[in-house]
């Protein structure tokens, strides 16, 4: 690794350290359209160090999605419910951190690596029946457009939170 490779984001938490290490960067999920949903979408992890006054580090691992409609036109970053690299940050640090994913986590070998490997992974299954290799196809398309991804096209896509649901009170 080299320093270059490190990227650091001031919060009011703390000073957020990401650094290009395979073991920072994970694939959780991956989504293919379907009739129910008929979007294409992948859920990053990213592990990073947070350093804290009178703390010397934490090390925490964050999520984002990047959502996709069926013709790749429409980019969408979004949030999960539970342990979203944009929660607990006031509007300036979700745009350095929307700033640092356009600018540098895309741009990473192992990010790019992540990707590769899942390619990998996908081709080496055994497909049965024309959905299998249907969605097998659909699944690769998207690895390659992930691949293909920008700074532009990253910093212009809006952050969507999660929906949440309102309490009615019961009487």
């Amino acid at each position: 690794m080299n320093v270059l490779d490190a990227k650091i984001i001031p919060t009011a938490r703390g000073l957020e350290i990401y650094l290009d290490v395979e073991k920072n960067i994970k694939i959780k999920d991956i989504h293919i359209p379907t009739m129910d949903s008929p979007f294409y979408e992948i859920q990053f992890g990213i592990e990073y160090f947070l350093l804290r006054e009178k703390k010397y580090y934490d090390s925490e691992m964050n999520y984002f999605g990047i959502h996709m409609n069926h013709d790749f036109s429409l980019i969408t970053l979004k949030e999960p419910e539970m342990e979203s690299l944009f929660a607990v940050k006031n509007e300036d640090e979700q745009e350095a951190t929307k700033k640092l994913l356009g600018e540098w986590f895309i741009k990473t070998n192992h990010y790019k690596e992540s990707i590769n490997e899942f390619v990998k992974k996908v081709k080496q299954e055994n497909v049965y029946t024309d959905e299998d290799i249907q969605h097998k196809l659909k699944t690769l398309k998207f690895l390659e457009k992930l691949l293909e991804l920008t700074t532009e096209d990253i910093e212009l896509a809006p952050v969507e939170k999660p929906v949440q649901l309102e309490a009615v009170p019961i009487f």
